[in-house]
């Protein structure tokens, strides 16, 4: 069986790699549009109104994140094994996950609405204009979530220029549409929220196509599959123990933002300065990351610990390449960039005084990275979600030992020790990952 699984190559890790890096890069791109669309109408409500309505859909669909991390992981696995109709099986399984929870959502959302604009309050006018967005927008929930399980499925079969290539397509329908419905006709708010909601719907149609080949010959045994009581199982608990960890990092870096917002305006807008140049190392680890999610999972799948082995190495030493040039270029061009983020300049001297931290912090956090795509190709997710629950810990000791001591240098050195505690923490489970790949 190790024989039959072909060789990982840094070329092959590359092309896995690189298109989910360019993907991410359009990510922001969206985000700009939409707010500089919108911004043309002259008023600064219709601005408010579509950020907090975007912000709210996209803290409640993040969520859902383990459905594209736990497809990749299981359908990877599937794929090693040359399981076709279990590939397809895990498919339709996060599809159904996907749909039913957007219907719920939808049939859910006046009072989801409400609460989510009490939790979040702004001026009437822009809660106005917010909920009619979010009442337009909530009919996309289901295929939001549902391009979860599509866009994981599509990682695991290493088909990462598909991914791209579907990114483009939601990216540009929603940007041309913007342009026509706002600008065009006028549709202001509601405008911008209809232009997403087709955006979205046409990329589940495309990305279902782009799968097609799980609904082929594989189709009627992969149906027949659908409700294995283990593979059920199975999934329910990858997905339950990444939702955790999930949940976990998410509180983590939340109050990281709230910590620092303690610390004073000033301090909280540098803190944000360079966080976003962090998202931006996110951008290129997740790439190599998702690499290792494929190619370890395929290498349990076919119980070839040389392939899972090789897959954990070579996808982690272009991960470590690749930090290790951000941080290079954060090192001598962080003051630069740091002035074309913002003009004030006490948030520049601020941002300056804690810019080694954003230097050194891809270095610290990349075992991490990569360790997380290592173990979720490999399915040991309850080692990924007891690793972090101890992780956020010893961060929680660190926070409160180190800010009455340094201050927001305590801040940043407490979230460099919870990115080293992960790191150090699934590190040391690394044995584990041979020993699933050896079927142990």
């Amino acid at each position: 069986m190790p024989d039959m699984m072909p060789e990982i190559t840094h070329a092959r890790v590359m092309r896995v790699a690189i298109p989910i890096v360019l993907a991410n890069v359009t990510i922001p791109l969206l985000g700009a549009v939409d707010t500089a669309v919108v911004g043309q109408i002259g008023l600064p409500a219709p601005i408010g109104a579509v950020g907090l309505g975007a912000i709210i859909l996209s803290s409640v669909y993040w969520i859902f994140g383990f459905l594209r991390m736990g497809t990749t992981g299981l359908t990877s696995q599937a794929v090693g094994a040359g399981n076709l109709a279990e590939s397809t099986a895990i498919l339709l399984r996060a599809l159904i996950i996907g749909g039913v929870a957007g219907a719920f959502f939808i049939i859910a959302q006046l009072p989801l609405i409400r609460a989510a604009l009490w939790l979040s309050p702004g001026s009437a006018e822009v809660e106005t204009l917010a909920h009619g967005y979010l009442s337009i927008r909530i009919w996309g929930a289901p295929a939001t979530i549902a391009l979860y399980a599509v866009t994981g499925w599509l990682i695991a079969t290493e088909r990462t220029r598909s991914v791209l290539i579907l990114q483009l397509w939601i990216n540009g329908v929603n940007i041309a549409l913007d342009l026509w419905f706002v600008l065009g006709l006028g549709w202001g708010v509601q405008g911008v929220a209809i232009a997403t909601l087709i955006a979205e719907w046409s990329g589940l149609f495309y990305g279902l196509w782009l799968c097609r080949a799980a609904f082929g010959a594989a189709l009627a045994a992969g149906l027949a599959r659908l409700r294995d009581a283990a593979a059920l199982r199975h999934m329910a608990t990858v997905n339950g123990d990444i939702m955790i960890r999930s949940v976990l990092l998410q509180i983590s870096f939340t109050s990281f933002m709230f910590l620092g917002a303690g610390l004073g305006d000033v301090t909280l807008a540098a803190n944000q300065v360079l966080l976003q140049f962090l998202t931006i190392a996110a951008f290129f680890l997740d790439g190599f990351a998702f690499a290792a999610e494929a190619l370890v999972g395929q290498a349990v799948g076919a119980r070839s610990v040389r392939a899972a082995r090789r897959a954990s190495i070579v996808s982690s030493e272009w991960g470590v390449a690749s930090v290790i040039c951000l941080s290079l270029f954060y090192l001598l061009a962080g003051p630069s960039l740091i002035d074309l983020m913002t003009t004030a300049p006490n948030v520049r001297l601020i941002a300056r005084e804690f810019l080694p931290w954003l230097v050194a912090a891809p270095v610290i956090g990349v075992a991490a990275w990569m360790l997380d795509g290592i173990f979720i190709g490999a399915t040991l997710t309850r080692q990924m979600r007891q690793a972090m629950l101890l992780s956020v810990l010893i961060y929680g000791l660190s926070l409160l030992i180190l800010i009455p001591l340094w201050g927001n240098h305590g801040l940043w050195a407490a979230l460099m020790v919870l990115n080293l505690a992960r790191g150090v923490t699934m590190g040391r489970l690394w044995p584990m990952v041979e020993q699933r790949a050896a079927g142990v």
